[in-house]
C-alpha cells in the first residue's frame, strides 16, 4: 500500500449520483465492491467496528485463494447486509477517504448496494412496513389502541409471533405506543425573540421526528420545558413526515425522496425566516445535515434548511456561550453513563451534550464514545440481534462500572439497548443500583428543577 497522499485533507463527502442509471448497473456495483473490498482486506483497520469487516475478512480468509478473488460474488451481499451506516469507518478509521485518490466512502458504497438490491426487490417486506414509520405510527394517539398493542407486544407468547411474522427478536427492544403524540399535545409558543445581540438564533422550530411524536413525546414536553425556562420563543413543525432515515437505510431511494418533498417547504421557509430548526434524536439531524444534503446537492432548499439544522444540545451550548442562556440549576444528577451515539458523532460537532451536561452541580459523569450496536431496525432483527448485543458489550461493561444513577444516549433507542445490557449486570456490580434510562433532555429539565 502507498502512504495517503493529501494526510493532512480534512475528508471530504462526494455528493450521491443516485440519479444516475449507472448507479442501479449490478455488474458495476460488484466492480466497486470488489475493489473496495480488496483495499479494506489489505488494511483491517476497521476490524473492530461492527459486522461488516470481520464478515469480509472470514469470506476472504476461508475462501480458496486467501484473497478476495476466491469470493463468490453472491456472497458480497453478506457485507452489505451487516453495514447499518453508522459512517465510523469513513469519519474515524479509514486513511484512504477523499481526498486520497483511492476514493474510499465505504458506508456511501452500502447505501448504493442496499439501493441496487431494493431495485431488484431483495428487500424483505417486513423491513418495507417497519421503515414505514409513518404508518407504523398511527396507532399512536388512540388511548385504547395503544393500551392494547403495548400490553400484547409485552407478552413472550406475541413476541414469537412477532418474530416469526416480521422477523423482530423475540428479545429485542421494542418501543411502545404513546396514547398521545407529541405533536398533538404540544403547543407552540411565539413570544418575542430574544437575542441581545446573539450569534444563534433567539427562536426554535422543534421537528419533533417520529420517534417523539409517536414513541416517547415526553423527550419533547421535556425539549419544550427547557426553552420556555429560558425565554426561548418555539414553534411545533405539525404535520411533518419521517426524514428518510428509516428507508435510507433499506437502499429505498425514492421513498426518501418523497419524504424530503413532503417536508421541505415548511422547513425550508422556517429556515430562510431565520427559525433554528432543533431535532432530539441524531438519526434525523444528520438526514437534514449529510445525507439529504449529499442527495440533493443542487436544491437550494435542502441546503436552506442544512444550514438551519440544530442538535439541541448544539444549539443549548451556543446559546450559553452567546450568554443568553440560565445555569441556575437546582438539583444534581448524581453520577451518570452517558453513550454517544455514532449519528452524534459523525455530525462533527463535537460533545456538546457532555459539554452542557457538565454545567449540572456536583455530576460525575462518564462519557463512553463508542457504537452501542442497536442501529435501529438492524439490531432487533433475528439474524442480527445477538451481534447487535456483543458490539454493544463494551459499552454496556463501561457505563456500568460507574454505577450509575442515570444511563443516557442522545438516541433514544440506543439508551434502551443499552439499558437493556446493562440488566445483565448483577445488582452487587451497579452497586445495589438500578440505574434510570433518560434522554438528555429529561436529564437537563431534571437538573432545572423543572416538574
Amino acid at each position: 500500500m502507498t502512504v495517503r497522499e493529501g494526510s493532512l485533507e480534512a475528508p471530504t463527502r462526494h455528493a450521491l449520483d443516485w440519479k444516475n442509471p449507472a448507479f442501479y448497473d449490478e455488474a458495476a456495483l460488484n466492480k466497486e465492491l470488489e475493489r473496495v473490498y480488496d483495499i479494506c482486506h489489505g488494511c483491517r483497520r476497521c476490524v473492530s467496528l461492527c459486522g461488516a469487516f470481520p464478515t469480509l475478512f472470514d469470506l476472504v480468509d476461508n475462501g480458496p485463494t486467501g484473497e478476495l478473488d476466491g469470493v463468490p460474488k453472491e456472497k458480497f451481499k453478506d457485507v452489505v447486509d451487516q453495514c447499518y451506516l453508522c459512517d465510523m469507518c469513513f469519519m474515524t478509521k479509514c486513511p484512504y477517504v477523499p481526498p486520497h485518490p483511492w476514493n474510499l466512502d465505504f458506508p456511501h458504497l452500502m447505501l448504493r448496494a442496499k439501493a441496487v438490491y431494493h431495485q431488484q426487490g431483495r428487500t424483505k417486506g417486513s423491513d418495507e412496513f417497519l421503515t414505514s414509520t409513518d404508518k407504523v405510527g398511527m396507532f399512536a394517539g388512540i388511548p385504547i389502541v395503544t393500551q392494547t398493542i403495548n400490553a400484547v407486544n409485552r407478552m413472550p407468547v406475541a413476541r414469537k409471533v412477532v418474530e416469526r411474522q416480521f422477523g423482530i427478536h423475540r428479545d429485542a427492544w421494542m418501543p411502545s405506543f404513546a396514547p398521545k403524540k407529541f405533536t398533538a399535545a404540544a403547543a407552540s409558543n411565539t413570544a418575542a425573540a430574544v437575542q441581545d445581540g446573539a450569534k444563534t438564533p433567539g427562536k426554535v422550530a422543534i421537528y419533533s421526528t417520529c420517534y417523539v411524536n409517536y414513541n416517547e413525546p415526553g423527550i419533547g414536553h421535556d425539549l419544550v420545558k427547557v426553552l420556555e425556562h429560558n425565554a426561548i420563543p418555539y414553534v411545533i413543525v405539525e404535520k411533518a413526515a419521517c426524514c428518510g432515515m428509516p428507508k435510507l437505510e433499506i437502499g429505498d431511494l425514492d421513498a426518501v425522496e418523497r419524504l424530503k418533498n413532503a417536508n421541505m417547504p415548511q422547513l425550508a421557509q422556517l429556515a430562510r425566516e431565520g427559525w433554528a430548526i432543533v431535532t432530539p434524536i441524531p438519526s434525523c439531524t444528520l438526514m437534514y445535515k449529510q445525507e439529504l444534503p449529499l442527495m440533493f446537492p443542487q436544491d437550494a432548499d435542502v441546503q436552506a434548511v442544512k444550514a438551519a439544522m440544530w442538535d439541541p444540545f448544539e444549539y443549548l451550548v451556543a446559546r450559553n456561550k452567546d450568554g443568553l442562556l440560565k445555569t441556575d440549576f437546582k438539583q444534581s444528577l448524581g453520577t451518570v453513563s452517558y453513550h454517544i451515539p455514532c449519528h452524534g458523532r459523525v455530525q462533527n460537532i463535537g460533545r456538546k451534550t457532555e459539554e452542557f451536561l457538565k454545567l449540572t452541580p456536583d455530576i460525575k459523569l462518564t462519557t463512553v464514545e463508542r457504537c452501542s450496536g442497536h442501529s435501529g431496525l438492524w439490531g432487533t432483527r433475528v439474524e442480527y440481534h445477538a451481534m447487535a448485543m456483543k458490539i454493544g458489550k463494551p459499552v454496556f461493561k463501561r457505563m456500568a462500572e460507574a454505577q450509575p444513577d442515570f444511563i443516557s444516549s442522545d438516541c433514544q433507542l440506543a439508551g434502551h439497548h443499552i439499558e437493556q445490557g446493562i440488566a445483565s449486570f448483577s445488582r452487587d456490580a451497579l452497586g445495589g443500583k438500578t440505574p434510570v434510562n433518560a434522554h438528555p433532555l429529561t436529564l437537563v429539565r431534571i437538573a432545572y428543577g423543572i416538574d
